[in-house]
């Protein structure tokens, strides 16, 4: 009766307790009695409460589990060997804190194998172990235990809806995304549709009524709209189907006119992984529905009825598509294509450190879709003053409250500024003045030319260090006409601030080389004279070192060909190298600049630069005028290979600068000779073997090849696809770019031009740069055509006029895609001789003067103009 009632209450904690107590001692006394009859009647068993001759035993499953505090979990008792089929007594819960042990559910009373639920206490006990036993009623000697281990309390379940509110046409489709929280055993949701002016399918139809959390179904609406005109579409867990939610959708009538879709941007470019917002504008549409969207590649995420967010593919490539469909009209939609880049980055001049210009990850722009109403002029950032230095381009910086791509451009009145790449209007993100209280960029006058004019500061083209995204860049300021300043900078790419304990001043102090070539007799210290050196030359960087190159301002004064190592830790001098040292006969002041028309030092995959050098002494020993120069970067600088022209001392004394081409080329052949390409003021270009230069000879140049160009060298040449492209200049007219196939069978080039182009380039020429998608398709050469620059030697002084950006088929420069004087809207700022554009990830940028005309007319004193695929 004891047992039978416990069974009906349900759970333990009813059964009272001395109701077991009772139950036990009678069991017991039977037990007993029968024990003493068998032994006075001399009978005997070898029965321990079963009834057979084999130990009743007990056994729990699990023997061990975890459970959630307020969770349940379900225990079974076996009783094995009971012939009485007399089940258990779940006779305990323990654990370390007193009546928090949890609690018995049963659910098969009266049964030898019983089951029972245990609940587990709302907060788990302190240690968090339960242990609960069952013993067999047949025999109380022997029971079993099963340990519980009580966690922590399961999160709740909770479901939410992608769109909780959209509006759908007749017949047209939405989707939705259910998100199941808590849900440990993802089982996922049921979907059901219902609303008061509809049933069933006039409600509309789902793709599915079941789904796994994330995966989205379709909501069709019905033929006609329901009165009243809205249907609840409800989400409810399987696991816990007291958790649901719900989305309200109203059904309009079919839209009315002709809808239209478009997609903004519809075109571009993107950096692998890059995030990015996508608009789409559906025209004609009273529904308001919006549109579906979809990517070809990549992923595209909803986020209202007419916007989304595309994040790029993790892989580089073009014609990523990505289609909005008006949800009113699914028959119309737009389609956006994008190129998708993997570049690094533009952080050095001319793309890299073999100055070749080219940037094969180009994955936007083509020979088709460059052309006159398909690509124009965007956007313009304005700057303080002329930009002569390279724009440079950086990918995925954080910055401005998120990632984005960012120009850096530095001008010559001393200011670097951070652009964002791709916005428009322009976005500035930071602009640093670097110039010291009391004092102010340089004039041309102090310096008795106005070869630069009318302003001198930054001139110099700055490197970035993409370990660090630190920004050296190289200023130039005065306090006086004759007190003059340099100092090199390291900025923080995200803030503009300064790093590496910069600016650090470069005087005659901490820049100095023992020598003859200012005195003239004994050799003396020669220093560093930070007014008339001109760093004209951009700035190189090679395992934690930045390299500056200086030369002169118009051939005045004394001056030498430095180069110079700064460590990019702390900007302290870590070597130093002048090009001419040593005198030769009564030579005094030795020249030898290194400037190159704004070219930066070329970097092999040894680490090694190379430079060339302008009119100054030479010897082969100390100093190096007209040449070629190999410097080893290890342990310091020093010369380990050259060539001199055998004509050098007619080239110093005509004034007939080697080293007015920009940093040679440097290429390499599958096998064989390891290639350097660099011209002359002459017009002759050589192709020099950098394994083994050729060092000087008084009758022949032992080189691997030269010969005259139809043009002067002011420029750094191009390679790309086994061709050179050559933008030579000559005096007082204009000259056709041209281009030299290499031939890779007797590895020479073929000397007279495979082509030229159809537009002229006055002085000073133009160093060309080269966008493809790979190293053979999609082959663009683009060039400036700067010679209205506003800044001749001699006067009358005419005012600078706009620059002219140019764009060729690589194939056959002979086929003029675009010119931005085209179409009066693409017109460039005004011209800024030696310059160079930046082509990356859809874009071109182009470093100008603004409107000044140097002359004093003028409101905008510097710009960078952005061009690309027109919206």
């Amino acid at each position: 009766m004891v047992r039978a009632q416990r069974q009906r209450s349900g759970r333990a904690t009813s059964t009272a307790p001395w109701a077991r107590t009772v139950a036990a001692l009678f069991v017991a006394a039977v037990a007993a009695f029968v024990v003493a009859f068998a032994v006075g009647c001399g009978g005997g068993s070898n029965s321990s409460g079963g009834g057979g001759g084999t130990a009743i035993s007990v056994s729990i499953a699990p023997p061990t589990a975890t459970v959630a505090a307020g969770g349940t979990q379900m225990f079974t008792a076996t009783v094995a060997n009971d012939s009485a089929d007399a089940g258990v007594d779940w006779t305990g819960l323990s654990c370390g804190t007193p009546n928090g042990c949890g609690s018995f559910q049963f659910l098969s009373p009266g049964a030898a194998i019983r089951n029972v639920v245990y609940i587990a206490p709302a907060t788990p006990p302190n240690p968090p172990t339960v242990v609960i036993t069952a013993t067999s009623v047949s025999d109380t000697t022997k029971s079993g235990t099963a340990t519980i281990t009580v966690g922590p309390a399961a999160p709740a379940i909770s479901v939410s809806v992608s769109q909780t509110t959209a509006t759908v046409p007749v017949n047209a489709t939405s989707s939705f995304t259910a998100t199941v929280t808590g849900d440990s055993a993802n089982k996922g949701v049921n979907w059901a549709l219902s609303g008061s002016g509809c049933n069933a399918a006039t409600c509309g139809t789902l793709s599915a009524t079941t789904s796994a959390a994330g995966t989205a179904i379709t909501f069709t609406a019905p033929g006609s709209a329901p009165n009243p005109a809205t249907v609840t579409l409800t989400a409810t867990s399987v696991t816990d189907t007291t958790k649901s939610a719900s989305a309200t959708i109203t059904i309009t009538t079919a839209a009315t006119g002709n809808i239209s879709v478009t997609i903004t941007p519809k075109a571009g470019g993107f950096v692998v992984g890059q995030v990015t917002t996508l608009t789409a504008s559906v025209g004609n549409d009273p529904s308001g529905a919006g549109v579906t969207w979809t990517a070809s590649s990549g992923t595209v995420t909803p986020v209202k009825a007419t916007t989304a967010t595309f994040t790029a593919p993790n892989s580089a490539g073009s014609g990523i598509t990505v289609t909005a469909t008006s949800k009113a009209d699914t028959t119309k939609s737009a389609t956006a294509i994008y190129g998708i880049t993997d570049l690094a980055g533009v952080t050095t001049y001319h793309n890299d450190g073999a100055r070749d210009g080219v940037n094969n990850q180009e994955y936007v722009l083509t020979t088709t879709n460059v052309t006159s109403g398909t690509f124009g002029k965007l956007f313009s950032c304005a700057a303080d003053g002329a930009i002569y230095a390279q724009p440079l381009w950086v990918p995925n910086v954080t910055i401005g409250g998120g990632v984005h791509n960012v120009i850096v451009a530095a001008t010559m009145r001393d200011s670097v500024y951070v652009y964002d790449a791709d916005a428009s209007p322009c976005v500035t993100y930071w602009h640093q003045t670097l110039i010291p209280s009391g004092e102010t960029y340089g004039n041309w006058n102090d310096v008795q030319t106005n070869d630069i004019f009318p302003d001198i500061g930054i001139l110099g083209t700055p490197v970035i260090d993409p370990s660090t995204n630190n920004i050296f860049v190289v200023t130039k300021t005065k306090t006086n006409t004759t007190t003059y300043h340099q100092r090199i900078h390291a900025l923080s790419m995200a803030t503009g601030a300064e790093t590496s304990g910069g600016p650090v001043d470069i005087t005659g102090s901490n820049v100095t080389s023992m020598g003859n070539c200012e005195s003239g007799a004994a050799p003396a210290t020669m220093a560093f004279d930070p007014l008339w050196e001109n760093q004209r030359p951009g700035l190189a960087l090679v395992s934690g070192v930045v390299y500056v190159s200086w030369a002169s301002h118009g051939d005045n004064m004394a001056w030498h060909g430095w180069v110079v190592g700064f460590n990019t830790s702390n900007l302290s001098v870590s070597t130093i190298w002048n090009d001419t040292n040593n005198a030769v006969s009564t030579e005094i002041g030795c020249r030898g600049g290194i400037w190159m028309s704004g070219g930066a030092p070329a970097i092999d995959q040894n680490n090694n630069l190379y430079v060339l050098t302008g009119n100054g002494v030479w010897d082969g020993v100390g100093s190096f005028g007209d040449s070629f120069v190999k410097l080893s970067t290890t342990p310091g600088l020093g010369v380990i290979d050259y060539f001199t022209p055998f004509n050098e001392e007619d080239m110093q004394e005509n004034d007939a600068d080697l080293g007015a081409s920009g940093t040679s080329v440097l290429f390499d052949q599958t096998t064989g000779p390891q290639y350097m390409v660099g011209g002359s003021k002459p017009g002759v270009i050589y192709v020099v073997d950098r394994t083994n230069m050729g060092h000087h000879n008084t009758t022949t140049d032992p080189v691997v090849q030269e010969w005259t160009a139809d043009g002067k060298s002011f420029s750094t040449p191009a390679f790309w696809n086994n061709t050179l492209y050559y933008f030579g200049v000559q005096f007082g007219t204009g000259h056709p770019g041209e281009s030299f196939t290499f031939n890779t069978g007797i590895g020479m080039f073929t000397t007279t031009p495979s082509a030229t182009t159809p537009s002229q380039f006055r002085f000073n020429g133009a160093t060309p740069s080269v966008s493809a998608s790979s190293a053979t398709t999609n082959g663009i050469v683009w060039a400036l055509e700067t010679g209205s620059h506003g800044t001749d030697a001699n006067p009358p002084f005419p005012p600078a006029g706009p620059a002219v950006l140019h764009a060729f088929d690589a194939n056959n420069i002979g086929t003029e895609l675009w010119n931005s004087s085209m179409n009066a809207s693409d017109a460039a700022g005004n011209a800024v001789k030696f310059t160079v554009p930046t082509i990356a990830n859809g874009k071109v940028y182009v470093p100008t003067r603004g409107n000044d005309d140097t002359l004093g007319g003028g409101t905008v004193f510097g710009e960078v103009d952005v061009y690309g695929l027109i919206p």
